[in-house]
């Protein structure tokens, strides 16, 4: 669906090129002005199409990750009351690190980056980049499952008896040419993945209150954000 609906809107301009041309050849007479401005007219629509193009694609894609992220929300709330979201934490090895979600289950947490992407993904566990071929638009972006292995290390360093596990989620309408990584799923089995995950063993006694440690240590205070701004610029 939301890839018809960016195909219609970055062609947009594109549609109206057969018009553009016809009106400007009923103005000027083609065949007596000559075929400079009917060209110039081509020309022009070309270059509006592909910028219309541009800024097309990265408006649908701020719209597919706010999608996306409210998916994912809403999957692990409806699976369990022990979640959060969008939180920051001290990192393992100084700093602050972003977490995007963290959910309870029976046996551990899971600590779960999110990406919002569409078309091929490419890459391999021990790769340090993956790419993303979207269209005519090819991009690299650094290994998630390594991205949030120092998330996941945070996330373990608080709770050091609660097993955690690093797991990716991909949104949008994202394929893989070759079986993707373990822990590194489409949203859409995001539910059925927790349900099935299985942990090592734990010493956990009381998990009630593991989850509290995890949320008294959790920071979303507007200073502490600006903290990590400032620390990724």
């Amino acid at each position: 669906m939301f890839v018809l609906v960016r195909i219609l809107a970055s062609s947009l301009p594109l549609v109206t090129l057969p018009a553009l041309a016809a009106e400007t050849a009923a103005v000027t007479g083609i065949t007596n002005v000559g075929p400079a401005a009917f060209l110039f007219t081509i020309a022009g629509a070309l270059l509006l199409t592909l910028i219309f193009r541009s800024v097309a694609s990265h408006v649908m894609r701020i719209v597919t990750g706010k999608i996306g992220a409210m998916r994912i929300r809403r999957a692990l709330e409806a699976r369990s009351p022990d979640v959060l979201h969008d939180f920051i934490l001290p990192g393992s090895y100084g700093g602050l690190i972003k977490i995007d979600h963290a959910i309870l289950t029976a046996g551990g947490i899971l600590c779960i980056q999110t990406k919002h992407y569409s078309g091929i993904v490419f890459g391999a566990e021990d790769e340090p980049q993956w790419t993303n071929v979207d269209s005519t638009l090819r991009r690299r972006f650094l290994n998630p499952l390594i991205q949030n292995e120092g998330r996941t290390r945070a996330l373990q360093k608080v709770v050091p008896d609660v097993p955690v596990a690093n797991v990716v989620v991909f949104t949008g309408a994202v394929e893989f040419p070759t079986p993707p990584p373990k822990n590194v799923i489409l949203v859409d089995r995001l539910d059925s993945f927790i349900a099935k995950f299985v942990f090592g063993p734990s010493k956990v006694k009381d998990w009630d209150a593991a989850w509290l440690t995890v949320k008294s240590a959790a920071l979303t205070d507007e200073d502490t954000r600006k903290d990590l701004r400032a620390q990724i610029a």
